[in-house]
């Protein structure tokens, strides 16, 4: 019965896939030139004692919270989809058109994974592999723990995307944020949710919405008080439907400025091509709703590479790499 269930669900994916390529082929939709970040990634050089983030891409990024090291929906391999049996790269599925802007060697120990859901763009089981040790915490979405046990993470934990919350021993607050999206990981899949999270350590906050399509949720966050970093995503939003379940930049603008945060880090964009709008195009529309607020500035981190650290000043100092730094 097991084999011809395993034989049964081959198939099927297979016949989907095919379809999916066809129907991609034939969509137009995007054929960007493979390339490879210019600016690189080098945590080693992190100050443990500041706020450190670095945009790896997608929706992968890398944060020095003080002596903490998180990292979100950690998506480091040449391609997503489901595996092949024949190595990290062997995937039916999306090849990335713009390489992880880091060594995956360079990385270092983490702490804690914030995993948002569990679609392949964002669960990604070969790159788990290489950041979870048996001292990383992982936090999740419910549903979603018994797809990650065999990790061997130290602890994993869901939490309910309705302000549910925890604290590490570390003193770190994670605040699951209700936001709006889906998190079935195949059509068939049943009961995995998806979620936000507010980060909050010492004096600061960072905000992680994972994905989401605009909602009025972010204008809750004010109460919690003032966040220092929201990442919010800006791609995937065309056809018109696909808003449904991801907002387009104007909408993540504006959810950015109803959660009072001071700076926008833009992800889950340039990477992998989900979608009909041109792939540069969603910072250019972010920044473009940015400027008639007039705070262009606050749209930090625009390339796949760049890190930013708050300072003491609370300014914050925008890095075009490890070692070239630009003030604001």
């Amino acid at each position: 019965m097991g084999i011809l269930f395993t034989f049964l669900f081959c198939v099927v994916t297979l016949i989907l896939l095919v379809v999916g390529f066809l129907f991609y082929r034939m969509s137009q939709m995007p054929n960007p030139p493979y390339q490879v970040p210019p600016k690189r990634i080098d945590p080693a050089q992190w100050d443990r004692e500041r706020v450190t983030v670095g945009w790896i891409g997608h929706s992968t990024v890398l944060i020095q919270f003080y002596g903490i090291r998180i990292i979100t929906d950690p998506v480091l391999t040449e391609r997503i989809g489901i595996p092949l049996g024949w190595g990290d790269n062997w995937k039916m599925g999306l090849r990335r058109h713009t390489s992880p802007a880091i060594d995956v060697e360079n990385i270092g120990p983490v702490d804690v994974v914030l995993m948002s859901h569990a679609h392949m763009d964002h669960l990604d089981f070969s790159s788990l592999r290489k950041v979870v040790t048996s001292e990383t915490v992982i936090i999740t979405a419910p549903g979603i723990s018994r797809l990650l046990r065999k990790l061997g993470a130290k602890e994993i934990r869901e939490l309910d995307g309705q302000w549910d919350n925890m604290v590490l021993p570390n003193g770190l607050v994670i605040q699951a944020i209700p936001v709006v999206h889906w998190g079935k990981r195949y059509p068939w899949s049943r009961n995995q949710g998806y979620t936000g999270f507010l980060l909050s350590y010492r004096d600061k906050k960072l905000f992680y919405p994972g994905d989401t399509a605009y909602t009025d949720v972010c204008k809750e966050l004010p109460k919690w008080g003032e966040i220092d970093l929201a990442f919010m995503p800006i791609g995937a939003y065309e056809p018109a439907s696909f808003q449904v379940n991801h907002c387009t930049p104007e909408q993540a603008w504006q959810m950015f400025v109803d959660s009072g945060a001071k700076k926008l880090v833009p992800i889950h964009w340039n990477t992998f091509v989900l979608s009909f709008e041109p792939v540069e195009e969603p910072l250019e529309r972010l920044l473009d709703a940015a400027q008639v607020s007039k705070r262009e500035d606050c749209v930090v981190i625009r390339e796949l590479g760049e890190i930013y650290i708050l300072d003491e000043a609370e300014s914050g100092r925008m890095l075009a790499s490890s070692s070239d730094q630009v003030s604001l």
